[in-house]
């Protein structure tokens, strides 16, 4: 009896969360039904996708996933825990994100895009900001283009066997040698 009246109250408390720890993110005291609640709703909205799309395929499945947890776990040190993907808090404003993304996916429909469509390349040559790091890669070798020409003809093993056919500029004993 004196363990009921006591114990519980004190592992409630325990188990309550002070602060989230990063700055404007707020404690959520009932998380798990908050998720639980939108987890659901993700899951009847994303029905509005085709069912062989992808986007549809990787929702349901990660969001199947974590309402099983959210529904077998009580508290949300065991959610973070076996979910593993934050606090139960960024978890609801994920949740919430999807819900806005399914809303748009809707509306924008990106798999309604026909097979023969074309999408129009727009090539920009201003001249890039000094502060703007050119991420571009060096030239390829003449061996990648005399490949890709190779490949196209349909006479690749004959590439091949005049390449090994060749001798190498450096052999591994000469390189030592020096």
């Amino acid at each position: 009896m004196f363990l009921r009246r006591v114990a519980r109250p004190l592992m409630m408390m325990a188990k309550v969360k002070e602060t989230t720890g990063i700055v404007g993110l707020d404690v959520v005291p009932n998380a798990r039904e908050v998720l639980i609640g939108l987890y659901t709703k993700t899951l009847e909205e994303i029905k509005a996708v085709p069912e062989d799309e992808g986007y549809r395929k990787a929702v349901e499945s990660f969001t199947r996933h974590r309402l099983n947890v959210c529904r077998e776990e009580e508290d949300w040190e065991s959610i973070e825990k076996k979910l593993g993907c934050g606090q139960v808090e960024e978890l609801i404003e994920e949740a919430e994100d999807e819900l806005k993304l399914i809303g748009h996916m809707n509306e924008w429909q990106p798999w309604g895009i026909p097979d023969d469509y074309e999408c129009e390349v727009i090539e920009n040559d201003a001249p890039v900001p000094k502060h703007v790091p050119l991420h571009r890669p060096g030239p390829l070798p003449e061996e990648f283009y005399k490949t890709l020409e190779a490949i196209d003809t349909g006479t690749l093993k004959q590439a091949i066997s005049a390449s090994e056919k060749e001798e190498p500029a450096i052999t591994s004993t000469e390189a030592q040698a020096k």
